[in-house]
């Protein structure tokens, strides 16, 4: 079982209280600054940025006025990929962006871990931590510290997509409890009744009668096919 200061993520009911958690479980890993980027990618529009961080106002006029026509090395790393950056001024130097660190570094972001999820349908998931003294050098603390960040981040990308980009219902959409819509979540993610029921800390039976539930209120036959109605109503995403 996950420990709470993993879970309690997935219990926000609000941006105000989103941000509090990861700046909460920033500080246990022992970075003072953290920041998360939520992203739609849009076939016939532009993507959708949504950033929830605890940059200082100062910091973010700085940020804003930096314009050297290059990409952010640690956005750039996570923009191609999944694999956590670990980053500090030599990460700027190489790429001969050593001024950009050097305005960062002023606010306190001279060290960092940042990774990104790159899920279905064009979701995207970044999430850093940032500190004024150097990452921890011992190899298993460090390896401890990049895997809890990693663990955090799936439970921040659920919550996030739910509060911060929630799906548009059709007005003549049935209403679903929340347990059926998560399972019916995880039914669109391949995970089988078991699988859900381990994920969710409740019985195989109990999924199933939730599915079934669902299934009976969109006036579906099977689950598939409560899984592409739910996502076309806008109940799920």
């Amino acid at each position: 079982m996950l420990q709470r200061g993993f879970m309690s993520v997935l219990e926000v009911k609000s941006r105000d209280e989103f941000r509090d958690e990861i700046v909460r479980f920033a500080g246990e890993l022992g970075f003072d600054k953290v920041g998360s980027i939520t992203v739609i990618d849009h076939t016939l529009a532009p993507p959708e940025y949504i950033m929830v961080d605890n940059m200082s106002p100062a910091y973010e006029s700085a940020a804003g006025q930096i314009n050297d026509n290059h990409a952010d090395p640690v956005a750039e790393h996570c923009a191609r990929g999944s694999i956590p950056i670990i980053w500090d001024q030599s990460t700027y130097v190489g790429r001969g962006l050593g001024n950009r660190w050097e305005v960062q570094a002023q606010y306190g972001y001279r060290n960092g871990i940042a990774l990104a999820l790159h899920l279905p349908d064009g979701k995207h998931f970044m999430l850093g931590v940032d500190r004024d003294q150097p990452v921890p050098q011992h190899k298993g603390e460090l390896t401890r510290v990049v895997a809890d960040l990693q663990l955090f981040a799936v439970m921040a990308q659920e919550a996030a997509f739910r509060l911060l980009m929630p799906a548009k219902v059709h007005p003549d959409a049935p209403s679903l409890t929340p347990r059926e819509l998560e399972c019916l979540r995880w039914t669109m993610d391949g995970k089988t009744a078991w699988e859900i029921g381990a994920i969710l800390g409740i019985t195989e039976r109990t999924v199933v009668l939730h599915v079934n539930g669902a299934m009976h209120k969109l006036d579906c036959v099977n689950k598939h096919q409560a899984v592409v109605k739910a996502l076309r109503l806008g109940l799920i995403r």
